[in-house]
């Protein structure tokens, strides 16, 4: 009885900063259903989600002492559902053996292995011998044979002989599970060829965006060629496919590979950049700065910028939670609201937990949410004037 009052009691004393709990709430519930060791029936489900229903019900008939508690405990298997819903969503085939033979798929991005090889992800994927319905929606596969007569270019068809294996698991106990990540990009193979890749048909106007963004980075290489140039293109646009595997090492090894990832640092810079850029060129200009609300208008074009940048980049996990804090803040700014709380850190965690739960077990996810989280506490620390300088 005493930990139940106590607990009511500490949730009573936050009334009216206790959203910041729903992110956790949800965190909780989506570790939960990653950690097991098995997958739960479709009656499990039911189960917990006729208790969410009895747990809101029962929020309107006890006290507001206690009503948080329940909501706290709903939203954990509101979470549990959310990465239930997620994994079924993006379930694929998933090749079950080796495979040994022809391939033929559309390029729909380009990559480096770890042995500095061009390596291909195709969609519309055909296997000989396997049954459409059978065969993965994606595969990945390294180029190690003679690749220097196929220019890789998005949406083009190729055909290659290649070796397919279906995603391997962590090689450690707690180690990075590339079977789950493949499983969110629905890749169900990844391999290699050594033979050469040939074209089947050329792209013809296909994955337009895709195209613009290779594009462009081809463009910014060509301008500033060598490692120069493959950096700058990775850090504008996303793509590393000129980043040798000298210069990540070197990267890693200076604590400098973080900035190939385009994530809060690039899209606050940009966003900011806009932001002010816009609201002093606006203010600048005494007909715009005394009738318009000019903070607001800057904040809508950052926020398309911004929008942007996020489908030039090419839209990976890091990238689209990097935007959606970004477009919190704007958001807030256009409505009038305080940009920086941790209310509005919390709205963006939310945001990131319903659109790809599997975000919760990268490194990104909690490094990025813990520094925002410790900035803006400490932004409002300072703020009002709690922490003083001797």
């Amino acid at each position: 009885m005493q930990i139940r009052d106590y607990a009511m009691a500490s949730w009573s004393a936050q009334r009216g900063h206790l959203f910041p709990w729903v992110p956790i709430a949800l965190s909780f519930g989506i570790g939960i259903y990653f950690s097991l060791k098995f997958e739960p029936l479709y009656w499990h489900y039911i189960v917990i989600t006729v208790g969410i229903s009895l747990l809101f019900i029962r929020t309107l008939r006890i006290g507001a002492g206690g009503a948080p508690v329940l909501i706290f405990i709903a939203l954990i298997g509101i979470g549990f559902n959310l990465a239930a819903m997620r994994a079924h969503l993006m379930a694929g085939p998933v090749l079950k053996w080796r495979y040994y033979g022809p391939v033929e798929g559309r390029i729909v991005n380009i990559t480096r292995s770890g042995s500095d090889a061009p390596r291909l992800t195709l969609d519309r994927v055909v296997l000989k011998n396997i049954a459409p319905l059978e065969t993965p929606e994606r595969v990945r596969v390294s180029l190690h044979g003679d690749w220097q007569t196929l220019y890789p270019e998005p949406g083009l068809r190729v055909m290659m002989t290649a070796h397919l294996s279906p995603p391997g698991g962590p090689v450690e106990p707690g180690g990075f599970d590339f079977q789950r990540h493949a499983w969110f990009q629905r890749i169900g193979a990844v391999g290699y060829t050594r033979t050469p890749a040939l074209t089947l048909s050329p792209a013809l106007g296909a994955l337009p965006l895709e195209r613009l963004r290779i594009g462009f980075s081809q463009q910014v290489q060509h301008i500033l060629p060598g490692q120069s140039g493959a950096f700058a293109a990775a850090i504008m646009t996303g793509d590393r496919y000129g980043v040798s595997q000298e210069t990540l090492t070197a990267l890693r090894v200076s604590n400098l590979a973080h900035l190939l990832a385009i994530s809060g640092l690039h899209m606050g810079l940009l966003a900011g950049f806009i932001f002010a850029a816009m609201r002093v060129a606006l203010a600048g200009i005494p007909y715009f700065g005394l009738r318009w609300p000019v903070k607001k208008i800057a904040a809508v074009i950052a926020l398309f910028c911004a929008g942007g940048y996020l489908l030039l980049s090419g839209g990976n996990v890091a990238t689209e939670r990097a935007f959606v804090m970004v477009a919190v803040v704007l958001i807030a700014v256009i409505l009038d609201r305080r940009a920086f709380s941790l209310r509005a850190v919390a709205l963006a965690a939310v945001i990131v937990l319903c659109m790809r739960p599997e975000a919760l077990l990268g490194p990104g996810f909690p490094m990025s949410f813990a520094a925002t989280t410790a900035l803006i506490a400490i932004f409002g620390m300072l703020r009002d004037g709690q922490v003083l300088f001797g």
